[in-house]
């Protein structure tokens, strides 16, 4: 019991409880059809498709910002790159990595206003950061239509103008990093190398600026603001970097969830990305205030792959495709018990 009792301290009790019912899930897939080897698959792409924008989580808070709800911001700046990225007709990886760098400026601007913002309402961050989020992504569907894109691949095609709601990357970055030094064995089974590299990277930069000065800054602010300014650190500069941080995480994030998914989408698809991503973390063991980089790992391993799973296991059960249905039970039930789970841990 001593052990168990420490075990439960040490990860947590969410991650345990999901982790079990996940396990429960691959135990059940070869009883009612379905292939391990794919579902390992699924699960392995759509943790590196979302796994950055969960990183971007830890910076806001780690400072005390609290969830990054206003995530869809972040979202706004990648999908501006990687069409300014398309109407400058780069493909390849000159295209994604031109992408990213266009993401990267206005990420920077965008973070800034936005962690100006969240320096006037301290206590009420992740009301407001809800709210900026969701106006972000209500203005960007005028902007849409209004700026003068011109590529044939982007623009309907009747009027020659304004952007489409989906578009195609095939031609252009289309899984450029899941097929780089992919691993494949047997039809079924495919680890993406290229993508869990490039998350190993953001996640080891993350790790190694937290360990800068700066990033210890940002730490103490988070943990005792009375220290941190008692220390001359500045907090509101600290917030801000943070915001920028978690915006620019939060760019590249969609960059590489549309380089597996194949296509970008614009107007609403942004709307409510930040929620799975603020389930992810909390599910992983974070808390309102502290977070680290195996939070985010095992959260969003925990969410994907049970996203993924109990659709698949339910269907192949009952012989009747209702993924859609349980896809939303099971992923709005988890937001649900994570965002609890904070309300709990700020008291």
């Amino acid at each position: 019991m001593n052990r168990i009792r420490t075990l439960v301290n040490k990860v947590g009790l969410a991650p345990i409880i999901i982790g079990a019912l996940l396990l429960l899930m691959f135990v059940l897939a070869p009883s009612v059809g379905l292939r391990i080897d794919q579902s390992l698959t699924d699960t392995v792409v759509r943790f590196g498709m979302n796994g950055i924008m969960v990183l971007g989580m830890i910076p806001m808070l780690q400072t005390g910002c609290g969830l990054n709800f206003g995530l869809p911001v972040g979202i706004i700046a990648g999908l501006l790159g990687s069409t300014f990225s398309i109407e400058m007709g780069l493909t390849g990886n000159l295209g994604f990595l031109g992408a990213i760098g266009i993401a990267m400026v206005f990420s920077a601007i965008f973070g800034w206003a936005y962690g100006k913002l969240l320096n006037r309402v301290k206590g009420y961050e992740m009301m407001i950061a809800t709210y900026v989020g969701f106006s972000a992504v209500a203005l960007m569907n005028i902007m849409w239509m209004v700026l003068p894109y011109k590529s044939p691949k982007m623009v309907w095609g009747f009027l020659g103008a304004g952007l489409r709601t989906t578009i195609s990357l095939d031609g252009f970055w289309s899984k450029n990093l899941d097929n780089a030094l992919a691993i494949r064995i047997g039809s079924s089974f495919m680890f993406p190398t290229g993508t869990i590299i490039f998350f190993v990277f953001m996640a080891l930069f993350m790790w190694a600026f937290f360990h800068t000065k700066t990033g210890t800054a940002m730490t103490a602010v988070g943990s005792n603001p009375d220290y941190a300014r008692a220390s001359g650190i500045s907090i509101d500069k600290m917030r801000t970097i943070s915001v920028i941080m978690s915006t620019m995480y939060g760019a590249i994030g969609i960059l590489i969830f549309q380089q597996s998914f194949g296509f970008i989408q614009l107007y609403n698809a942004p709307f409510y990305m930040a929620l799975p991503a603020v389930a992810a973390i909390l599910i992983g063991g974070a808390s309102v205030n502290k977070a680290t980089i195996s939070n985010a790992v095992i959260g969003t391993f925990l969410f994907q792959g049970l996203l993924t799973m109990t659709p698949a296991v339910i269907n192949a059960a009952i012989q009747s495709d209702i993924s859609d249905v349980v896809r939303i039970i099971v992923s709005d039930g988890m937001i649900l018990y994570a965002l609890t789970r904070a309300t709990r841990k700020s008291r």
